[in-house]
């Protein structure tokens, strides 16, 4: 929670400045956590155990749901 957080803070001053800077998080991102995250004002979010593991590995199918969850 601390980190989405920072991240939020972190959004606020990209925009405001109008810096042309992607924000990446790593580490336990999930299908349950992904919509929190990329709200959070993350543009970029690094997920191995989802991807490769969940609905039996189906990497299409988990990435897209990282992407609209």
């Amino acid at each position: 929670k601390k980190t989405l957080i920072k991240c939020k803070k972190l959004r606020k001053k990209i925009d405001k400045k109008n810096f042309n800077v992607k924000i990446e998080i790593d580490g336990g991102i999930n299908l349950k956590n992904s919509r929190i995250v990329r709200n959070s004002g993350v543009d970029i979010i690094v997920s191995g155990t989802t991807i490769f593991k969940e609905n039996n590995g189906n990497l299409k199918k988990n990435i897209k749901l990282l992407k609209t969850n």
